[in-house]
């Protein structure tokens, strides 16, 4: 019998193979239409501004999680927000999208490095299975589960009511003193009230707790106070009411209400949240009041006794997430127990991609929320290597932040085999060494804001290297290691230094000249600078930490941009200055300046929409009446940088004070950001970049800046360079702590820590001129250096 070998017909499900853009216009984006190939890595490209984040973020990943939604109950959709559609024609052959951001991880103190990726979840299983003494269930490991005892009546037979009482325990693994939290607060009382007044004369000095808000009248009007009398004057009794009197119902103004003593609703208010999570000025009242220590109970690690006391070969489960991950993997990987060993197996996978990715240096008990945007991106990968899904569309957004060359390197191999797994990998990047892994690019430009948005090139990265474009013209670029170095005026003595990882490190820094200090993710780069250099006289430190502000927040209110403006026109039309803020005497009355309506649905997230009757102008009417220049207060700040810079720099809109800021903020690669920009919408580096332009106003003689390259694209990061040497030339010391080989050839000194990252580092392994680090290649950072300018 004969067989027939002619090849199968394609089966019709198998040619879907490509997501189609057709038409987007999100942002910027001027009508773009993109065919990209699924399940291959796709890397976008462009200045910053210039529409990758609308493309990718704005409209793919966007109208594919809403669409995701929209497959749930109308029950479960109204727990969730409410996604418009993006503006865009067509979109074919979209998949399942999941974004891995730069956002920082939940700001909730009881989330760690090991609850966030079920590497706690994983260990408490091994726990409970193979601790000695035999605790219990997982949860007996776990610092978020308390245990409790107690009794409760079962009735066995409704005709006779007999009942019988029925005993139960959980046990949990929370410490009863920190209550699982690894730190006790102490409260500095006299922070919180001035004992000399009366609760009518505004004894509180706690935030928000004015004499005629609800969180005072309670206290004044409860029942147990006398609002009259001084808090000095307090007896016994009322002084314990008024501070620790436990959670009572009470009437007030024909409402039933809950009454607690004010140490209490402290704690529970603003002791409960992460305090990097806090307003700039609850923080500060934080810092002020309240003293962290240590619990003295469990020592920090958050668990009980028992759970301490119950190990694996002598190792306790706090041993265990204390351990830096490296050595914890190293730990797992010496046990052999059959019973777990699936259990084992998972558990390995998981640490080792943690050493992989280059986190093998954090533990698994770090508070989440003390991770940078970076690191945080990193943890969420780990999430999702292990996950059984596949034909996933993951989005990821500059994964090479705060990465050493030799860690990209790492990086790269572990999109692969999420591409590889048949995902559709789409990547949002700057960095010549990722973007070479792609197997397609699509570069947009050919500049920034309005200047942007249209596709530049799509195709082959070798394709990408012949075209025209900026990022093809500079993908290659490569720089030589100066021939001549500045010389120092003096040093920064270092000595000592033991922070975090740090082992006695003894530094000297030149002052007088560009110093870049580089090594591996985790080495201790920044703990040397920021913790031996802390900002103050004559310190101007700019890092990574994001920006403290409101969606009322943007560019020209964060610099101090708007004030000069405000005067301006008030000059111009004879009018008072407060009627040209949103946030003042010119808000619309409709919207309060909001420019969008706010619709808080209590337990369902809130809704936002464009305001009727501003229509996002965010000022009254009448205010729009006047003008500078021809142009009324909204359309100044709806223009970008660029656009301001030239207004106000002649004729009748001349405004000097307003024109030295921005042509700061043109000389820091930000001209193409609007105005009236909200700042939550602003990426890490450009951050970083606005901070930078509001500090060098001011009088420091030493900058400290960390990874300045954030976010910049290959072209942009020789106008940075200019702006580091006008820095120095201008008689400042200018300390970079930075991985970008284009900013360590340029250095006038090198500092470079290792050799590895955790406890492999913290010393110094190399100081000297570039030329130096080059000509000995006896760090992984002369190699990589080395390599590059060879390149």
């Amino acid at each position: 019998m004969s067989m027939d070998t002619q090849p199968t017909e394609r089966h019709p499900a198998d040619s879907h193979d490509l997501i189609r853009v057709q038409g987007a216009r999100v942002n910027n984006l001027k009508d773009v239409s993109v065919d990209i190939p699924k399940r291959r890595l796709t890397v976008f490209t462009g200045v910053s501004g210039s529409g990758k984040s609308s493309l990718v973020f704005g409209t793919i990943a966007a109208e594919s999680q809403r669409m995701i939604n929209e497959t749930y109950s109308t029950f479960v959709q109204g727990f969730m927000p409410t996604m418009a559609r993006p503006e865009v024609d067509v979109l074919e052959g979209l998949t399942t999208a999941i974004l891995v951001d730069q956002e920082r991880l939940g700001a909730n103190p009881r989330s760690t490095v090991g609850t966030v990726t079920d590497a706690n979840a994983m260990l408490r299983i091994l726990f409970s299975r193979l601790g000695q003494p035999h605790l219990g269930s997982p949860q007996a490991f776990s610092f978020n589960v308390a245990s409790v005892q107690g009794s409760r009546e079962v009735t066995i037979d409704k005709g006779t009511g007999s009942a019988m009482s029925d005993d139960f325990a959980i046990t949990g693994g929370m410490c009863p003193r920190c209550e699982g939290m690894g730190s006790v607060t102490d409260i500095d009382l006299a922070e919180l009230y001035d004992d000399s007044k009366s609760l009518a004369e505004g004894a509180l000095t706690i935030p928000g707790y004015t004499v005629d808000g609800w969180m005072v009248r309670i206290f004044s009007e409860s029942g147990f106070l006398d609002p009259a009398k001084p808090i000095r004057e307090y007896t016994e009794t009322e002084l314990h009411d008024f501070l620790y009197k436990e959670p009572t119902k009470v009437k007030f103004q024909n409402i039933n209400m809950t009454y607690e003593g004010l140490v209490s609703k402290i704690q529970k208010s603003f002791l409960s949240k992460d305090k990097e999570a806090m307003q700039p000025h609850i923080r500060a009242f934080v810092d002020r009041a309240v003293t962290f220590t240590a619990c003295p109970d469990c020592g920090g690690t958050r668990l009980s006794a028992g759970a301490r006391s119950s190990k694996i070969g002598g190792i306790s489960i706090a041993d265990a997430c204390a351990m830096q991950i490296s050595d914890l993997a190293a730990w797992v990987n010496g046990l052999d127990e059959p019973s777990v060993a699936p259990l084992l197996a998972t558990l390995r996978q998981t640490l080792d991609s943690f050493v992989e990715i280059g986190l093998g240096y954090l533990s698994l008990d770090r508070s989440s929320g003390t991770l940078s945007g970076g690191e945080s991106q990193r943890v969420k990968l780990i999430r999702h290597l292990g996950s059984a899904l596949t034909d996933v569309t993951y989005v990821f957004d500059e994964p090479t932040i705060g990465l050493h060359p030799h860690d990209i390197q790492r990086m790269n191999e572990l999109l692969l085999r999420l591409r590889d797994k048949g995902n559709t990998v789409l990547v949002v990047e700057h960095k010549p060494e990722m973007i070479a892994i792609a197997d397609h690019a699509v570069d947009l430009g050919p500049r920034a804001g309005t200047a942007g948005g249209t596709i530049t090139f799509e195709g082959t990265i070798d394709e990408l290297r012949a075209s025209d474009t900026l990022t093809g013209r500079h993908l290659d670029d490569r720089v030589s290691v100066k021939s001549t170095v500045r010389e120092s005026r003096g040093t920064l003595e270092i000595r000592g230094a033991t922070a975090h990882n740090l082992q006695e490190v003894d530094v000297d820094i030149p002052l007088g000249v560009l110093v870049v200090v580089t090594g591996v993710a985790g080495s201790g780069k920044s703990s040397l600078i920021h913790g031996s250099i802390p900002a103050g006289s004559g310190v101007v430190s700019i890092d990574q930490t994001a920006i403290r502000g409101s969606r009322r927040s943007n560019p020209a209110t964060y610099t101090g941009l708007l004030e000069p403006i405000r005067k301006a026109f008030a000059k111009a039309n004879g009018v008072k200055p407060a009627l040209f803020s949103a946030n003042s005497e010119g808000a619309c009355p409709n919207c309060n300046g909001a420019g969008v309506i706010y619709t808080d649905l209590g337990i369902m997230a809130g809704v936002s929409t464009v305001c009727e009757v501003c229509g996002g102008k965010r000022f009254d009417a009448s205010v729009l009446d006047y003008h500078l220049g021809g142009r009324d207060i909204s359309e100044v700040l709806a223009m970008s940088v660029s656009e301001a810079e030239e207004f106000f720099a002649a004729g009748e809109a001349r405004t000097p004070a307003a024109h030295a800021i921005l042509a700061r903020l043109v000389d820091v690669g930000l001209g193409y950001l609007r105005l009236g920009q909200p700042l939550p919408t602003l990426s890490g580096g450009e951050r970083q970049r606005l901070k930078l332009a509001t500090h060098m106003a001011e009088k420091g003689d030493i900058y400290v800046l960390d990874e300045p390259t954030s976010g910049l694209h290959l072209a942009d990061v020789d106008h940075l360079l200019g702006l580091l040497d006008r820095l120095v030339d201008s008689g400042k010391s200018v300390i970079v702590v930075e991985h970008h080989q284009a900013v360590m050839a340029h250095a006038d000194w090198i500092i470079d820590l290792g050799p590895g990252a955790g406890h492999d580092g913290g010393r110094i392994v190399f100081e000297g001129t570039p030329a130096d680090l080059v000509a000995a290649g006896s760090t992984l950072t002369g190699e990589h250096l080395a390599a590059y300018v060879a390149g």
